[in-house]
């Protein structure tokens, strides 16, 4: 079809279809002129544009019934010419808008009239159209005050479409709709930037819609979350934008209380409204209440962007409504500062700009400075927090605590005037100690062992990808939502940041040395305030803050340290074995205070100095907990120092180091995350990088505790740590240790030998990896009496392979004749040939530069280790303990995997230590059998020691039995 540009051209193809739906108005002849308006450009079409309306508005306009299909025909035909043209009139514009509002008017009610969706779309469709199409000034000419009646008239329906229709597209459309009549639309130049006295009559005008536009729509945004999000979003666009519109600041500045005469008729003079003071509060006072609603509703809502937009609400009203709406800032305030935790980024983003933006600018509510009125509601906030802890579900606390960590960021310094003041101070820290109160009813926590202390040696960034390593999860007795703790931290992070820090710290440290009740609670809040205190972890929203200097923190740390690690906050009962609780009694007795758990859940455990201790689970869990979050606490101190640590390390690492050796898996597991901590502040390249670098320090603790072991029971821990987690290198410092551990195990072998074979098999462990037999370590070996047969055993296995059996069959073959020719040697059956060979064979030859006797070189420190340790061995292989014994057999094992290639020391010993063997293979618990079977190295031992045990046996104790082991063995 050809395009008609000029008008001429589009009036000869339009009018014969103009005509005829003048005369006859079906749905055919509606569709074949849009057909025809298809082909007409633009500007042909503004010059028609009234001739080709007319039969439209005739058809709307005549009386009887009409088809609903016939009238969306004619509305979207009308939708089309106006999307295409301008409208220039103001009185076409008001005639078309009260046409198409009357498409949707049913007479009989007061609601929209029952037709189809499909014609309720178009028809707000072709309002939209309308009112975008007026031109210039026109638009603006439309709001007068005689246009009241049917411009409340259109917004009522709209509202009513919004509230009451089932279909979304319909909801959405309405909203729009609505929108552009309230000149709030996006689009580009509609409508132009207001004038002063433009904004003030359209702010009357719309004051008349008010309470029916912000009830509506506070319907519509606290009902059903299924309706949709988008739904809910403009519902809270279009009311905070005419409420923020009509209830302005600036305007209301400039509105007399006498109210002109409107030259109007009398009847639409009654629909004027006059926004003098009293209607402003008033109006206040019921817009409060609709926001309540709307913020108790929306603040939980599940679609991020509805609290996007409610951010925006609380922006739009606090910055433009400030004193009209002074009733409603204490509401607004506290929706945007619980909104401050969001889990959403978006609307965390969001909400920090905004109130960053309050705190640049200074906001001034009524005649209170911004900042007032938060410290009020801190206030009160403190002083209701106990009962909302209380009293409130997971969800409940989740608000308040978020709440409270906005007033905080909000309030920045300022807060000091609150925690200046000791009751709000207390009842501050009160909840807090009470929300993070443990549940320590957990037997699992005593029941997890940890039997060896592993190998810390990995780097920072491999085991520790975050700062700082937490510990297990912890149960609290009054929240499971594991939010709320990690809430509780920015909030103390928050305090230890903007509070005075000294006042805080003293304050806790108070509470922790009040009662065990509140022990592990105000450790935790310590920690978080001093990562708080270096800004690591916090967001600053005041510039001017000046953070606590790194000597005063460091000063903190140290008190705070020292607190940690003394005797009777560091060495609690944690187990019910024996020994580690005849420690503890020991220190008990020296004066030193024993903790027990909280009465909450078990009584406290009272016994004087010299009674019998009793400690119960839930004390042992809750002395456990608590070792745990100082031993976290001290990473946590290492992670806001950084390198400034390093002055505290003589003070920390040894105590970490003790808790890295403690048998109780929770403990050990702190303390090497509190290791890793350490590593990555002090620049440390890994665990043994730290050991390495700091043995002179531990190694002489070490030395100086050994000598009053009953004061320092856990020493042995250290150097066991030490020795899993280091390199040959730390041998030269600990060989003169060594030999103290052992004169201490001699002395105090019956009241201490599981702690001290610990250190043996970690020593043991050490040095079979650190000096591997190479195979051509072996000294020379004096010719004795029965040594020819043992000459098949030279090959020694690996450190880290002591049990596997390599030995061939020709091995085997050739050692039992060798055992053969030696127990006839034993038995005395020498034939006389035998010793004629003897006699005939050559001397031997004699070095003509050997000058004197042969002097055998000093021993390599290894080995003189492993021979004194296996010296120890023997002695405690028979211990009455039974977890000594098995103990006692790898160490033995280790002994021979070091000492294989060192015969002169081996045999011997060897020959020493087999009857206690042949003993635990025959007459001891089926544990000690069996691991003395796993253990035997038939390589080493079998086949080195059997036959010199064999050669140096008296000939009547062969056939006895007792020398010939592999009668027991085999």
């Amino acid at each position: 079809m050809a395009v008609f540009d000029t008008p001429e051209e589009a009036f000869g193809a339009l009018r014969p279809v103009c005509v005829q739906l003048t005369k006859t108005q079906t749905v055919e002849t509606v569709e074949h002129l849009q057909a025809r308006l298809q082909a007409v450009s633009d500007s042909a079409l503004q010059e028609l544009q009234q001739y080709i309306l007319f039969p439209l508005r005739f058809t709307l306009k005549t009386p009887g019934p009409k088809r609903e299909r016939l009238i969306q025909s004619v509305v979207e035909c009308l939708t089309f010419v106006l999307s295409s043209t301008c409208v220039k009139e103001q009185e076409l514009l008001q005639e078309l808008f009260s046409e198409l509002s009357a498409c949707l008017y049913s007479p009989n009610s007061q609601k929209p009239a029952a037709v189809s969706e499909e014609l309720k779309l178009a028809v707000i469709r072709g309002l939209s159209t309308l009112m975008h199409s007026a031109y210039g000034d026109i638009i603006l000419a439309f709001y007068e005050p005689s246009i009241l009646p049917r411009l409340g008239f259109a917004v009522s329906l709209l509202l009513n479409l919004a509230e009451q229709e089932k279909s979304k597209q319909i909801k959405i459309a309405a909203l729009k709709c609505l929108q552009v009549l309230l000149l709030q639309c996006d689009c580009q130049g509609h409508p132009r930037s207001l004038g002063e006295l433009e904004q003030k009559q359209l702010g009357d005008l719309f004051a008349s819609f008010l309470p029916g536009i912000s009830m509506a729509l506070t319907r519509v945004i606290t009902g059903d979350f299924k309706q949709g999000h988008s739904i809910v979003v403009s519902s809270l666009k279009i009311f905070y934008e005419t409420v923020s519109f009509i209830m302005a600041d600036e305007q209301l500045e400039r509105i007399s209380e006498v109210q002109p005469k409107p030259a109007v008729e009398h009847r639409v003079a009654e629909l004027m409204v006059h926004r003098e003071a009293k209607w402003v509060k008033n109006t206040s006072d019921k817009l409060t209440l609709l926001l309540k609603k709307i913020i108790e509703c929306v603040s939980v809502h599940p679609h991020w962007k509805v609290r996007l937009a409610l951010i925006e609400l609380i922006e739009a009203l606090l910055l433009k409504c400030s004193q009209s709406l002074v009733g409603s800032a204490g509401p607004l305030l506290k929706a945007l500062v619980g909104l401050v935790n969001d889990e959403s980024p978006e609307v965390q983003a969001q909400c920090n700009k905004v109130l960053r933006h309050f705190a640049d600018q200074k906001v001034v509510v009524g005649n209170r400075a911004f900042a007032d009125i938060l410290s009020e509601n801190l206030h009160s906030l403190a002083t209701s927090l106990p009962r909302f802890m209380n009293s409130q579900d997971d969800q409940g606390k989740f608000s308040t605590l978020s709440l409270l960590l906005g007033y905080l960021k909000l309030l920045g310094p300022k807060v000091n005037f609150v925690l200046h003041s000791v009751a709000h101070l207390q009842r501050l820290s009160k909840a807090l100690i009470q929300v993070l109160e443990l549940d320590v009813t957990d037997i699992k926590v005593v029941e997890e062992r940890c039997w060896n202390s592993g190998h810390l040696s990995a780097s920072p960034e491999t085991a520790a990808p975050q700062p700082w390593s937490p510990m297990q999860r912890r149960y609290f007795r009054f929240f499971a939502d594991e939010r709320l703790f990690l809430l509780l931290q920015q909030v103390c992070q928050l305090l230890g940041f903007y509070g005075d820090l000294y006042l805080l710290v003293d304050h806790f440290m108070e509470l922790y040395h009040e009662s065990v009740v509140y022990r592990k609670q105000a450790a935790m809040i310590l920690n978080e305030l001093v990562v708080g205190a270096a800004g690591l972890e916090v967001e600053n929203l005041h510039e001017n803050h000046i953070k606590t200097s790194p000597e005063d923190l460091r000063e903190i740390v140290t008190s705070i340290l020292e607190e940690y690690t003394s005797q009777e906050n560091w060495y609690l009962i944690t187990c019910m074995e024996s020994e580690e609780v005849e420690e503890e009694l020991t220190m008990k007795r020296s004066g030193l205070q024993a903790i027990a758990c909280g009465a909450y859940t078990c009584q406290v455990t009272s016994f004087s100095a010299f009674s019998k201790p009793s400690p119960t689970i839930c004390s042992m869990n809750s002395n456990i907990w608590q070792i745990c979050i100082q031993l976290e606490g001290i990473g946590r101190f290492a992670y806001a120092l950084g390198k400034d640590f390093r002055l505290l390390l003589m003070s920390a690492l040894y105590p970490v180091l003790e808790k890295a050796g403690d048998q109780t898996l929770l403990i050990s597991q702190a303390a090497t995350s509190a290791m890793m901590d350490i590593c990555h502040a002090c620049g440390y390249d890994s665990v043994q990088h730290l050991i390495n670098q700091n043995s002179d320090y531990l190694v002489n603790g070490i030395s100086l505790n050994l000598r009053h072991l009953s004061l320092h029971p856990h020493t042995p821990k250290v150097l066991e740590v030490m020795l899993w987690n280091s390199d040959a290198s730390l041998l030269p410092l600990v060989a003169d240790v060594v030999q103290d551990v052992l004169a201490t195990l001699d002395q105090f072998y019956d009241k201490r030998a599981t702690s001290f074979v610990g250190v043996l098999h970690a020593l043991l462990a050490a040095l079979a990896q650190w000096f591997p037999d190479t195979g051509d370590l072996g000294q020379p070996q004096e010719q004795s009496a029965g040594e020819e047969g043992s000459h098949l055993s030279q090959g020694p296995a690996a450190p880290e392979k002591g049990l596997e059996n390599t030995t061939t069959a020709e091995d085997i073959e050739q050692f039992l004749l060798n055992y053969l020719k030696e127990k006839d040697v034993a038995d005395g059956n020498v034939s006389d040939f035998d010793n004629e060979e003897e006699e005939q064979s050559d001397p031997p030859k004699v070095d003509d530069s050997d000058t004197g006797p042969d002097v055998e070189p000093p021993l390599p420190v290894q080995i003189q280790i492993a021979t004194d340790v296996m010296e120890r061995c023997i002695h405690l292989s028979s211990d009455k303990d039974l977890k000594i014994r098995l103990k006692v057999l790898d160490v033995l094992d280790l002994c021979v995997v070091v000492l294989q290639s060192h015969k002169n020391q081996l045999l011997p010993l060897a020959h020493r230590a087999w009857p206690s063997l042949v003993h635990r293979l025959t007459n001891d618990d089926p544990l000690v059998v069996l691991r003395a079977f796993k253990k035997l190295n038939y390589q080493t031992f079998l086949s080195s020691v059997l036959p010199w045990r064999c050669a140096v046996t008296r000939p009547g104790a062969v056939s006895a039995g007792l020398a010939y082991p592999g009668r027991q063995v085999w």
